[in-house]
């Protein structure tokens, strides 16, 4: 069978090992989940009815318009219906703008370490990819610019970063901005827009008024708590959008997501709350590095980079024989740090107990 030759030598996304599968491995009966990034107090009540309500008619296809989640967002956003593209997740999103733009005469420009399915998906294209380097977790702009040519088809800003979760602030996003060719797209995805507490992130919903070459994307699957169904959004200019669209699967998000999603978005008691407690327990993280003496990037979303000085897969095993899961900095391009989701007051105090055990030993062994 032929498959395309760049494809080859690929490696499947790597997700975080699943709770039962740590237990049944390790012969645990506690396990803290703190490596995907997933909001720690679920989803909305109404969204949780809303998919027991949803789930009955399963032989039915959804509305392959979105027509309901789409009234929904775009009265949220205050932007018109066919200004938004859905899909499985803002994974989807990615995946269709590579495919409706990428090809093998084209390249892209994007930070590193960033989101890995901007290069994924553009290399399945097979465009040339342009990675320019982060300084401590922050994109390069100026560098970013300097990148561009007659061949660049999109820039992707991951804002704020994953893996580091460090932001542009509105000056340095706008001023980029108006250095970016017209014709060349800019992707602001904004997976954790939700739990952004700087007073200077950009607006970028205003933003795309001015920018006919920009894109956001945003998910229900970090703050919401609707990662299991997939649904995620791009907003952008209606001519772009509706050039897009053709590219998009049939009743790609299915009927329960969107059931889920649209009560999910009425709840703004619910993320607000959320948003609260992350930025306690995010405060009380950042205290504990600084008191251990442990380097990290200061995060505008609910996980946190911390540098720890021993490899990240050898604290994630450590940590991981105590039941807590976390992601090995190794995987995300930062060999020697762990990145760890914010979770509830308890699995915090857990991870930070654990943390401390487990980087004595490794300072004893030296």
């Amino acid at each position: 069978m032929y498959i395309k030759k760049q494809i080859k030598g690929m490696t499947p996304y790597q997700p975080g090992k699943p709770i039962e599968e740590v237990k049944r491995e390790l012969g645990l009966t506690t396990v803290h989940k703190m490596a995907s990034n997933e909001n720690p107090y679920g989803a909305p009540p109404e969204a949780k009815q809303a998919i027991e309500e949803a789930a009955a008619d399963p032989e039915i296809y959804p509305d392959g318009y979105a027509a309901e989640l789409r009234q929904a967002v775009a009265e949220e956003l205050n932007v018109g219906e066919k200004q938004l593209l859905f899909g499985a997740g803002s994974d989807e999103v990615i995946l269709m703008l590579c495919r409706a733009m990428l090809g093998p005469d084209t390249n892209t420009v994007m930070a590193v370490p960033s989101f890995s399915q901007y290069k994924h998906n553009a290399a399945i294209e097979g465009a040339e990819i342009r990675e320019i380097p982060a300084v401590d977790g922050e994109h390069q702009l100026e560098a970013m610019l300097e990148a561009i040519d007659e061949q660049t088809r999109i820039v992707w800003v991951c804002n704020p970063n994953n893996p580091s979760g460090a932001y542009i602030n509105d000056e340095a996003f706008v001023a980029f901005l108006d250095r970016v060719p017209e014709n060349v797209l800019v992707v602001s995805d904004e997976a954790y827009i939700e739990y952004v507490t700087a007073k200077d992130y950009p607006d970028t919903l205003k933003l795309l008024q001015e920018y006919p070459n920009l894109l956001l994307l945003r998910t229900f699957s970090k703050a919401y708590g609707l990662a299991s169904l997939r649904v995620g959004y791009g907003v952008s200019h209606e001519e772009l959008i509706q050039s897009l669209d053709p590219v998009r699967p049939p009743f790609n998000v299915t009927a329960v997501a969107q059931r889920a999603a649209t009560a999910a978005l009425k709840d703004r008691g619910f993320i607000e709350k959320c948003r609260k407690k992350n930025k306690t327990e995010l405060d009380k993280m950042t205290a504990f590095c600084e008191e251990q003496g442990l380097d990290y990037v200061p995060s505008q979303t609910n996980f946190l980079l911390i540098h720890t000085g021993v490899a990240g897969s050898v604290v994630f095993d450590e940590m991981l024989k105590k039941g807590i899961i976390i992601r090995s900095g190794e995987a995300l391009g930062y060999p020697e740090s762990i990145r760890v989701t914010i979770g509830t007051e308890e699995q915090n105090e857990a991870f930070r107990q654990t943390l401390s055990e487990v980087l004595e030993r490794q300072q004893a062994r030296l």
